[in-house]
């Protein structure tokens, strides 16, 4: 009696199923990070890809895992493709954790400022005062400002550190201020395609020369519908203009440093002073309404490029969704 099995043929071929399957596993770890990394390179977020695009910086340190799992399997090809993707990555993220050789002017007067959303103007308005007074904050910015959040913030002796103001509250999110310990000439308040205040002035401090200051607050695209608005309003914010006064834009523009149009703005001659100074990859909003999403930077200082940089924190702020930057710039000599 002869006795068969099909072992002998089975097993090589159960190898070569599983090497089939982890070498497709691998590809589809490393494909969505190659792809990724060429639309950010190329501005080229459209549709969902727009709101994803804020949570780059986990994408990019997520693709280390498919390098180190490629060239642990001797996957050449993929390892190469995983290797190039995380090179691409890191061209764009570490220059945000590194502080700039160049920050502008080192000398000159300095100026602190700070920006801060307010939820609604919940946001705890003894913390911002705290903030405002350990910081030395010249300069305060705030989006979502209610005529409750600014009665608030008067009891809690904000305009005894800040007696000059430009202001536009108004309940819901729509509401700006500007606070300023300098007087603030040609004060105003536009408002903007999305539906948001900016609040604006200019500010001169002693020995310094003029500049103009805003309260950012484009649309956030929280729905595709709307990201052409969206796009609008980061396209309407005031240039950089060489001719003219420095200005500084600061606030919450609801778009990171992967989205094409803040980096357009920021190309017209600012500075963003978080990345400049090393800080570029602080969060500064979320989780929203205690929520899983990881933290993501969306609000900056943007400086014209004539005025220099210096540290740069992120702050916690109770009863906000958002962080509090506070930035130390430099303004030449008058």
């Amino acid at each position: 009696m002869t006795i068969t099995t099909d072992a002998p043929v089975t097993q090589p071929v159960r190898r070569r199923v599983r090497r089939v399957a982890w070498l497709v596993l691998l590809w589809l770890l490393v494909l969505p990070g190659t792809i990724w990394s060429l639309l950010r390179l190329g501005g080229l977020e459209r549709g969902l890809m727009v709101q994803l695009f804020a949570f780059t910086p986990y994408v990019a340190a997520w693709s280390v895992v498919p390098v180190i799992a490629a060239l642990a399997t001797r996957r050449w090809l993929a390892g190469a493709v995983a290797a190039v993707t995380l090179a691409l990555f890191a061209v764009v993220m570490l220059p945000r954790a590194l502080a700039d050789g160049d920050r502008g002017p080192r000398d000159g007067v300095t100026l602190h400022v700070m920006t801060s959303n307010m939820l609604f103007g919940n946001a705890d308005p003894a913390e911002i005062v705290r903030l405002v007074r350990a910081n030395d904050v010249s300069v305060l910015a705030l989006q979502e400002f209610s005529p409750g959040g600014q009665t608030r913030l008067a009891q809690a002796g904000l305009g005894e550190l800040l007696p000059y103001s430009s202001l536009g509250a108004e309940y819901g999110a729509s509401g700006s201020g500007l606070y300023s310990r300098f007087p603030i000439t040609n004060p105003g308040v536009r408002r903007n395609g999305g539906g948001f205040n900016q609040a604006y002035g200019t500010v001169q401090p002693p020995g310094a020369g003029a500049v103009v200051v805003e309260s950012a607050h484009p649309l956030a695209p929280y729905s595709i519908e709307i990201l052409g608005d969206w796009r609008d309003d980061l396209n309407a914010e005031p240039r950089a203009d060489p001719a003219g006064l420095p200005r500084i834009l600061l606030g919450d523009f609801n778009s990171t440093l992967d989205h094409a149009p803040l980096r357009d703005l920021i190309g017209s001659g600012y500075r963003d002073a978080a990345d400049a100074a090393g800080a570029g990859l602080a969060g500064t909003w979320g989780p929203y309404d205690g929520g899983p999403l990881p933290p993501v930077t969306i609000d900056h200082v943007l400086a014209d490029e004539r005025l220099g940089v210096g540290a740069v924190s992120v702050h916690e702020i109770p009863g906000s969704d958002h962080r509090a930057t506070v930035a130390e710039l430099r303004i030449p000599a008058a």
